[in-house]
């Protein structure tokens, strides 16, 4: 019976890489990533030949859980690996996991980079409790409505977001919670890394003039104590 193992990489700065991790990229007998070219970047740095490298991406992975799980059937070690961070967390990877675990095979987890933690620890918000979301809604209804909802539960909340629709996101939660503490994280572990700290209503007037390049994922917390943080 094969083992899946779940294989955090680099978020950014392909240093942030365990020696376990590329201990089980080398010995897998399959890697299953979500862009084959961007995870041969990274093997290629540290000289690993995988056997075998396959696509397994939010379009594809209906059909490939199934075919994934019948290697780990035969014997083979899967490797999953998304382009940046923890597998399976907000992404397709959850369905493999499910599969495997029903099929009685092996998860283990490789821990390692994941931008929503990242985020949570270097934004000066509670960290005792928090909610990740993952993506949220694009829609403005649908999006507020769960918006007021996270606020109403008063713990620190962890999102990702597309740069392009940012000014959107804090424009809904300014309508919300315009004194919410705010942190937009951009590009973490990157060159051009940036924290952005303010209110909502601070925040929301500064992304609506201009969004942010890159990778974005947002810290909001409620409360009058989280008012001091300074806008960066």
């Amino acid at each position: 019976m094969g083992k899946l193992y779940l294989v955090a990489t680099p978020i950014g700065n392909l240093e942030d890489v365990s020696q376990r991790a590329l201990r089980i990229l080398q010995e897998a007998h399959m890697v299953a990533c979500e862009d084959t070219r961007h995870t041969q970047i990274l093997l290629r740095k540290h000289d690993i030949r995988a056997k075998h490298l396959t696509a397994y991406t939010e379009f594809n992975h209906k059909r490939k859980v199934a075919e994934l799980v019948g290697q780990l059937d035969r014997g083979w070690d899967v490797a999953l690996v998304s382009d940046a961070g923890t597998p399976a967390l907000s992404d397709p990877g959850e369905q493999l996991v499910r599969a495997a675990v029903a099929a009685g095979h092996e998860v283990v987890a490789i821990p390692g980079p994941a931008a929503a933690i990242a985020a949570l620890v270097a934004s000066g918000l509670p960290t005792r409790e928090f909610t990740f979301v993952g993506f949220v809604e694009k829609k403005t209804g649908p999006r507020r409505r769960l918006l007021e909802r996270l606020i109403a539960e008063g713990r620190t909340v962890v999102l990702y977001e597309s740069p392009y629709r940012v000014g959107d996101l804090l424009a809904d939660l300014a309508s919300v919670a315009p004194t919410a503490a705010v942190v937009v994280a951009r590009e973490l572990t990157k060159l051009h890394e940036e924290l952005v700290r303010g209110t909502a209503s601070e925040l929301a007037a500064r992304f609506a003039e201009r969004a942010p390049k890159g990778e974005v994922t947002v810290v909001f917390a409620p409360g009058k104590g989280l008012l001091t943080l300074p806008t960066q």
